[in-house]
């Protein structure tokens, strides 16, 4: 994945490159046109609920940590991995609106960085999160080991997911170059087009067939377990996990399918001029449906979770004490007030 500079890049590449049987370039216009007005409004929508929704939950999960509970510590790095996919989205969005970069190399380096990391560590802390509720529901006497010393194992899976989301970003960042020219770009340069295609296939596979494989697996084993079950915290749990997954695997597959069909037309299908500029409208959509990910994480946690919406109500009445007395005082009004009217009818009901 390479985000917006993936379009671009893909988009620059090919349209410039590209030479039909006239040896015309193509022209990408409509594309760069569209996505000038429509990518710079939602990255910035995306960005800023995201940023409030997943810094609360970080603050929330930081104050009320639990060491015994893994589920929390892959909450908190699902939080904080959305929080580096958001960093990155203010400088695409600059991007998109001038098409122009202007950050330099290092920084094209270090947004990329935060971008593939934020990527690949949602769905790596996703699949430790199946993996524990796994090992939890089927596997009791496995968990209680792990359950003994939780908290080095904790630290050590945490780490262990923060290298592989490391390892898999590597190539992307590597060969990811920002130039300062007048049309200055941050884009991959592949050494050769087998690179490029390693990159999608790394992107396709880690990125929707491992997670399918290892969570189909997973639930295939949870649900016949829990059906046998009548604990309802286990429940709340598989079924706020269900959730999560669901939502990413719906928001992040159309653009693992676009991703493919990149994969296809550099393997040399389907090369023409209007493939590729179809190609390259349904990479700004997919893209942005992607992205507004982010944002949903933290809503499904309030809507699903009893305990987070409890501590997120504790930390806010402690952040801002006037507005929740404020709140308190309005409500004691209108308590007294439906207490008045509710006396005045009964009088008169008496009366009559």
């Amino acid at each position: 994945m390479t985000g917006n500079h993936t379009s671009n890049t893909t988009l620059t590449d090919s349209y410039y490159s590209y030479t039909g049987d006239d040896f015309t370039p193509c022209n990408n216009n409509y594309v760069r046109d569209f996505s000038q007005v429509f990518l710079p409004t939602l990255y910035s929508m995306v960005f800023i609920v995201g940023l409030i929704g997943n810094g609360l939950v970080l603050c929330v999960l930081a104050k009320y940590y639990r060491k015994s509970n893994m589920m929390d510590v892959c909450l908190f790095n699902l939080a904080l991995s959305d929080l580096l996919f958001l960093i990155s989205l203010p400088f695409w969005a600059h991007y998109a609106a001038t098409n122009i970069w202007i950050f330099g190399n290092s920084m094209c380096k270090a947004v990329t960085a935060f971008y593939m990391l934020g990527f690949y560590g949602s769905i790596f802390f996703m699949l430790l999160m199946t993996v524990d509720r796994y090992l939890v529901t089927v596997h009791a006497h496995t968990s209680l080991f792990f359950k003994r010393q939780s908290v080095s194992v904790g630290i050590a899976l945490v780490l262990f997911m923060w290298a592989l989301s490391l390892g898999a970003s590597l190539p992307t960042i590597i060969f990811s170059q920002g130039r300062n020219e007048s049309n200055g770009l941050c884009m991959p340069e592949y050494p050769n087009n087998t690179w490029r295609l390693v990159i999608y296939m790394e992107l396709n596979i880690l990125g929707l067939v491992l997670p399918l494989t290892v969570m189909g697996f997973c639930y295939s084993q949870i649900i016949p377990t829990l059906a046998a079950m009548k604990s309802k915290k286990r429940h709340k749990a598989i079924k706020l996990m269900l959730v999560l997954i669901i939502v990413f695997f719906l928001f992040w597959t159309p653009y693992n399918v676009v991703i493919f069909m990149y994969f296809l037309h550099y393997s040399g299908y389907m090369e023409t001029c209007e493939w590729l500029r179809d190609l390259g409208l349904a990479m700004q959509w997919t893209e942005t449906i992607a992205f507004s990910h982010c944002c949903l994480n933290p809503i499904i946690y309030a809507f699903l979770g009893q305990r987070f919406r409890t501590l997120v109500i504790k930390t806010l009445k402690e952040w801002f004490p006037i507005c929740f007395s404020r709140c308190r005082t309005l409500n004691s009004q209108l308590t007294y007030t439906r207490s008045s009217t509710n006396s005045m009818h009964s009088t008169e009901t008496t009366f009559v």
